[in-house]
């Protein structure tokens, strides 16, 4: 398979905290590749190393051992590379999303998108612009210049998602996404994932514990005591 169709590519991952007699391996040989346009979970219970995978593909915790590559360029290979900045692809490649918004609760929801973009030395016009654009695309145009605490806590969330949009990342990378949401609510974050996986050709990586937050996937990884256990192929709808 051409490696060059891959946005994320993870091998033999393996996450070791301490050392010696207090070694705990919180992930172990993860390998596996996310195409862009794909929806893909990783489902397992709390404490089964799915955030540390994340992390370490997210280009905050550096693996122990394994390699990972991030939309062709490898980051990681038994430890990060030298001569590689972490900042820069983080900000220009990856798109992160989590349990709790984290939005900014002084700035409207606006300002909150147009952040992400200024930080990557956007003109302010044209961060305006793209922000208006993302949040009228999440049925948010009416609420551009509310604060965090007027808004439900689905809209917040979709906030959330356009600043995660916001630079037109290669890779997403969702944690927990829905845990803080109802059951509706959170099918429908899931849902508009997976239409935004497809739409922007971007590669959509989501950890839950949920197993009914996961309909419509294209493939899901089940992870148990840091093994990537079995995988569940095709479970999404054309």
């Amino acid at each position: 398979m051409d490696k060059t169709m891959h946005a994320i590519e993870v091998e033999n991952l393996t996450k070791i905290y301490g050392k010696g007699e207090t070694a705990v391996t919180a992930i172990a040989d993860a390998t596996f590749q996310v195409k862009p346009g794909e929806l893909v979970a990783i489902l397992g219970p709390s404490g089964s190393g799915k955030t540390t995978l994340l992390t370490s593909i997210g280009l905050i915790n550096e693996p122990t051992h394994g390699k990972v590559v991030i939309d062709g360029t490898t980051v990681a290979d038994e430890g990060w590379l030298p001569g590689i900045d972490l900042k820069r692809l983080r900000r220009e490649k990856l798109g992160f999303i989590f349990q709790h918004h984290n939005l900014i609760p002084f700035l409207t929801a606006l300002e909150n998108v147009m952040v992400a973009l200024e930080i990557n030395n956007l003109p302010k016009n044209e961060a305006k612009n793209r922000a208006t654009e993302l949040l009228a695309a999440l049925n948010l145009g009416h609420r551009l210049t509310n604060y965090p605490m007027a808004l439900s806590g689905g809209e917040a969330q979709r906030v959330a998602i356009a600043r995660a949009l916001a630079n037109k990342p290669k890779v997403i990378l969702a944690d927990e996404p829905t845990a803080a949401l109802d059951t509706v609510n959170g099918k429908n974050v899931m849902a508009l994932l997976k239409k935004l996986a497809v739409g922007n050709n971007s590669a959509i990586l989501v950890v839950t514990h949920d197993h009914r937050m996961v309909e419509g996937f294209d493939r899901i990884f089940h992870v148990s005591d840091g093994r990537i256990a079995d995988e569940t192929n095709n479970l999404g709808e054309e």
